[in-house]
């Protein structure tokens, strides 16, 4: 009973495992499907409403969210929620691309305040790129320029990808504080100091963090970028859902790259760069030339080395079989190939273009029984006495010298920059972007240095969107049988998920019970410890009984006899008394004398 039991229990298993599993790759699937599931909500609360009319009692609304706009509470340097609906404070760039062609060249890409398609929150706008292959740049000034001293930075800002993501960015990027800063004449070349955030192409899931360092000795910029992150960005940009991008500098010169409030990425600035922040302190010498004479040969050929004299570099390498025999039937004088006899010259063959015709050649039919047709030839082996061509033997350079390197000489660029955090300050907020999808949804900018405020706007804005879009999921089994409906093949799984653990709970749990003995024979057959015959034991428990009954037999017939024998002696004390008496009465001497 127990080994039923641990079948039972392995067989739900593995079909509980086999229904998440369907369930999960049909999520999976499913990614991309856009469901409309405000209009859901509405037939639900509409429904609601003639249910109650009717006074007919239904499941709890599913609950709904009301939207407020976040407000900033506390110190920050930019808040945008888009929830005027104006473009008031961005300013669109008028300029044009350098380097390329006049008709793209424009940043005409147009940027429209909106809410989201498939909103779970009304009165929730957010900024649209709209336009498809264009160059889009918009960008707004900070309340004040961040200077990077010893207050930390956190920049954070949402995306959703509405309609998916083939090829493009949704980054931004912290314009650098200069005197000739113009947001009109904003493009890919305007100096910028921070660059954050996502970036697809392809099967290429990119999370920029990208800086502009200035080297302390030259003045000149160069990028510095942040490794990648180890997690899977994918779902990020495939799931149509509203995302929460945070970076966080710190003065001690960590970093934190957070999605949804989950880091992905984290480092230093000293060392989690490429190229890394400060160069060498030495390099090699580009004037230090390999001497002419130098060897970095670290194996050369015996000199002292002689071929031998048996050695014969003219033996073939293959030779004739000189033990094969010509197999029997073998036709010599038939070819293998000849001209199929019914083949025609094509009527516009013209020999004096085309040359003199000839009939296509066929395998002979008289050599497919024989084992073969034509001059035969011995089979070629390996020749034994083979050795090729000869060599001298290799052995340890004496000379050897190692692989020659330059000489090392002091970096005439070096420097050491330890507090890389101490950036360009930064003045204004972009967004400049060249993307092949639109509809690419960005909202809630928050620029701040403290962690308490930026938590609290983060709650009043994407915690909200989130508890919106988790209220408006379907439970479990709605998502089932949503995506079954368009993959009918689920329901297959579904079934043997269900039907499976069932009929086979009946068979083994519900079809009667074994006898003892054939209970003990499988119990007995889990081991291959010795085990005593069950027969055997049979016998001994019978032979047991029938001793047992024999015992309780003779007991009867010992206390019946016993009782007839106690019988047997009253009897017999009985019939002695009996005859004494007869005796006495006989007796002469018992008779009276007679009276005469």
């Amino acid at each position: 009973m127990e080994l039923k039991m641990r079948l039972c229990v392995a067989l739900l298993s593995l079909s509980l495992c086999l229904g998440l599993m369907g369930h999960v790759r049909a999520q999976e699937e499913a990614e991309d499907m856009d469901m409309d599931v405000e209009d859901a909500i509405d037939d639900m609360q509409e429904e609601d409403v003639e249910e109650e009319e009717q006074q007919v009692p239904s499941s709890p609304p599913v609950p709904t969210v009301t939207y407020k706009a976040p407000e900033p509470m506390g110190e920050h340097y930019f808040a945008e929620s888009f929830d005027k609906g104006t473009l008031q404070g961005w300013v669109l760039s008028q300029a044009k691309k350098d380097g390329i062609d006049e008709e793209i060249a424009k940043y005409d890409g147009k940027w429209e305040v909106e809410e989201m398609k498939d909103t779970k929150l009304p009165g929730d706008k957010g900024l649209v790129l709209k336009s498809k292959a264009k160059h889009h740049a918009i960008s707004a000034l900070l309340l004040r320029p961040f200077t990077f001293d010893t207050k930390l930075l956190i920049v954070q800002y949402e995306v959703n990808f509405q309609t998916g993501i083939d090829c493009g960015g949704a980054y931004v990027k912290l314009l650098s504080q200069t005197p000739d800063l113009d947001l009109e004449e904003f493009v890919d070349k305007t100096p910028y100091t921070i660059m954050f955030g996502p970036d697809k192409c392809g099967e290429d899931y990119k999370l920029h963090f990208i800086f502009r360092h200035k080297n302390p000795k030259t003045g000149e910029f160069e990028e510095k970028h942040a490794k990648k992150p180890d997690a899977d960005l994918r779902t990020y940009y495939t799931d149509k859902k509203t995302h929460l991008y945070t970076l966080v500098l710190n003065p001690d010169n960590s970093f934190e790259i957070l999605i949804d409030q989950t880091v992905v990425n984290s480092g230093s600035l000293l060392t989690d760069m490429t190229p890394p922040i400060n160069p060498p302190a030495e390099i090699e010498d580009p004037d230090d030339l390999k001497p002419e004479d130098w060897d970095e040969r670290p194996k050369i050929q015996d000199p002292d080395a002689v071929k031998p004299e048996d050695w014969d570099e003219d033996a073939p390498a293959k030779i004739a079989d000189e033990d094969a025999v010509k197999p029997d039937g073998w036709l010599d004088e038939e070819p293998e190939y000849i001209s199929d006899p019914d083949a025609l010259k094509p009527e516009d063959w013209d020999e004096d273009m085309d040359g003199e015709w000839e009939a296509p050649q066929i395998p002979n039919p008289v050599c497919e029984t024989a084992p073969g047709c034509g001059p035969w030839e011995r089979p070629v082996i390996d020749n034994p006495n083979y050795k090729g061509k000869w060599k001298p033997p290799m052995i340890d350079n004496p000379n050897y010298q190692g692989v020659w390197k330059p000489r090392k000489i002091p970096n005439p660029d070096f420097f050491e920059d330890l507090h890389p955090f101490r950036m360009t300050p930064i003045s204004a907020v972009g967004l400049e972007l060249w993307s092949m999808s639109s509809d690419i949804f960005f909202d809630n900018f928050f620029v701040t240095s403290d962690r308490n405020v930026a938590e609290r706007w983060t709650a009043d804005g994407w915690g909200l969107k989130k508890a919106a879009e988790g209220a408006a999921e379907p439970g479990l089994m709605n998502q089932m049988i949503t995506a079954a409906e368009e993959r009918p093949w689920l329901w297959v799984v579904y079934v043997l998920t269900v039907a499976l653990p069932l009929v086979l709970i009946i068979v083994f749990c519900c079809t009667g019970k074994k006898s003892s003995e054939s209970t003990s024979a499988a119990e007995y057959k889990k081991t291959d410890a010795p085990q005593p015959d069950v027969k055997e034991e049979d016998e001994e428990e019978e032979a047991k009984e029938e001793e047992s009954a024999k015992k309780s037999e003779e007991e009867d017939s010992t206390g019946e006899a016993e009782e007839a024998a106690e019988d047997n002696d009253k009897d017999d004390i009985t019939s002695s008394q009996r005859l004494e008496d007869d005796i006495l009465r006989r007796s002469p001497r018992s008779r009276k004398p007679r009276k005469d």
